[in-house]
């Protein structure tokens, strides 16, 4: 058993992706370290960020809003009230949390200092960061030609298409990473890819200009945590070896270790993820060892409602030992 981490400081983990997965992760993380980075992309369209991102000209404060959450130390009852979602009326599908952001944005002089009073506020733990400052856009090319732009379009028209994603690129195309990403990066004790969607939250982020070779650079350990299901319209079929090999495709030179589970899924929740087009992620250890990189088996399985998430405790736990 690893101890925690109470006192202030303490390995610095950078943290590199967005959705659910990142916010997950770091809610673990934090319990042995205060000294977290949570990289995040900000390529998200849809839902009430895509709103507030063509309305306001923001960026989307969705994946941000959630990474705040997970590094913050406040009462339930806050927490609730920032991820409340509006029901009707004109604000109906709206996160509360994102108009707070947006209303900090509109009393700051830009974006990195409004998340910054955000993560004030709330009393985070370590900080969050944009990749990137950029107006940046997603885009999608299939195996079959196809063009998919925007984010939220691409899971959609690829279950559509029924056509592989060939590759993954921003618009533009030479996006200036935030000033703290590179530095962060370089400064890393460990740099951790992951879990989240494969190429609409993690590989995002590798494409910002600098990122991939700050990665290179870095002397930290480098660790991709493995997605415990595949996901329809972006990985179905895909191995832990497939990701990887996006990954590397996309711009990532090198990893250390890959995190993947070996716990069973319930028959329940395997039954109704099947009937969703998705299974668990296979891993062939030695393919992966075969390409110098350090398999880490543990059972990670959580089950949050109808959805198998990463337990986030025993995750932060695997993370923090291969720093020890």
């Amino acid at each position: 058993m690893i101890m925690k981490n109470n006192s202030k400081g303490g390995l610095h983990i950078v943290a590199i992706g967005g959705g659910t997965g990142l916010s997950t992760m770091l809610r673990g993380l934090k319990l042995y370290t205060t000294n977290i980075t949570a990289v995040v992309t900000v390529a998200d369209d849809g839902g009430g960020s895509g709103i507030l991102r063509q309305d306001l000209g923001i960026l989307p404060p969705g994946d941000i809003r959630n990474c705040i959450l997970a590094l913050a130390n406040t009462e339930p009852t806050m927490e609730q009230l920032l991820q409340y979602r509006f029901t009707e009326g004109m604000l109906k599908g709206q996160n509360f949390g994102n108009l707070f952001l947006a209303a900090m944005i509109g009393i700051s002089k830009n974006f990195e200092e409004a998340v910054k009073k955000m993560s004030d506020v709330l009393a985070v733990s370590g900080k969050v960061i944009p990749v990137t400052l950029d107006d940046v856009r997603l885009v999608a090319e299939l195996e079959n030609g196809t063009i998919i732009k925007g984010e939220s379009q691409i899971p959609v028209v690829q279950q559509k298409e029924n056509s592989k994603i060939k590759r993954i690129y921003i618009e533009p195309s030479h996006a200036e990473p935030f000033e703290e990403v590179l530095v962060d990066i370089l400064n890393a004790d460990a740099i951790v890819l992951g879990p989240g969607s494969l190429y609409t939250s993690v590989i995002p982020n590798l494409l910002v200009d600098g990122v991939c070779d700050a990665i290179e650079a870095s002397k930290a350990v480098k660790v991709y945590v493995c997605n415990i299901m595949t996901q329809p319209g972006e990985t179905l079929g895909y191995t832990a070896c497939d990701h990887v090999k996006a990954l590397f495709e996309h711009g990532l030179k090198s990893l250390d270790y890959i995190i993947v589970n070996n716990g069973e899924i319930p028959h329940d929740y395997m039954e109704r993820y099947i009937k969703d087009m998705s299974q668990p992620v296979e891993y062939d250890k030695n393919q992966l060892e075969s390409m110098g990189i350090k398999v880490v088996e543990e059972n990670l399985v959580a089950l949050k409602k109808e959805f198998i998430r990463h337990d986030e405790q025993k995750l932060a736990e695997v993370i923090v030992s291969l720093l020890k």
